[in-house]
């Protein structure tokens, strides 16, 4: 039996991401500290939105001396990601100028307030690409796999409890990888 045409077509598409260039331009074009932070975390650690706008200074640890975040994802699992050592000091930096105690949101907004920020940042900046939250997780996604190569690794990092979304993401850098390669076919 074939797969559902929908399902099909979006299984051959390329997943939308940003580029560290377009990251760093979208940083660069933010109006608040909050906000280049918001973006910066939702970028360097893939959060979803509703991890990101949950979290409070006391969810920021260290393993093994590296900073991780200690997350509650999607159906209440548990997991700890990833944070850049410059993130974390930024994160944690913000946190004491601004007053915020154990047990307050970092990032007292709601998700439509996120989606705002980022929308008009986004804006701001001149990017061409729609930008939305769950674009700067693509954006970590397809960054990490492009720098480790490790797909389990990757899903972990997410959260997915199965490989099919982060298939997606390799599939997107092969298929990217071969039209490049590809272009370079002569036929003078």
């Amino acid at each position: 039996m074939l797969p559902a045409r929908r399902e099909y077509s979006r299984a051959l598409s390329i997943v939308p991401y940003l580029t560290v260039e377009e990251i760093t331009t979208l940083v660069d074009k933010a109006k608040k500290e909050r906000d280049k932070i918001l973006i910066l975390l939702l970028f360097q650690t893939g959060l979803r939105i509703s991890e990101a706008l949950s979290l409070t200074p006391e969810l920021i640890s260290t393993f093994e001396g590296h900073p991780v975040i200690h997350v509650t994802g999607k159906r209440k699992k548990k997991r700890m990601v990833s944070c850049p050592e410059t993130l974390a000091y930024r994160i944690l930096s913000y946190c004491y100028e601004k007053k915020i105690e154990k047990g307050q949101k970092i990032f007292p907004i709601t998700r439509v307030q996120a989606w705002k920020i980022i929308k008009n940042t986004g804006n701001s900046a001149g990017l061409s690409k729609r930008i939305y939250p769950h674009l700067l997780r693509h954006s970590d996604a397809i960054e990490r796999l492009r720098q480790t190569g490790n797909p389990k690794s990757l899903q972990h990092h997410l959260g997915h409890s199965s490989v099919t979304m982060v298939m997606r993401y390799l599939s997107t850098l092969s298929m990217e990888d071969a039209l490049r390669i590809e272009r370079a076919v002569k036929f003078d």
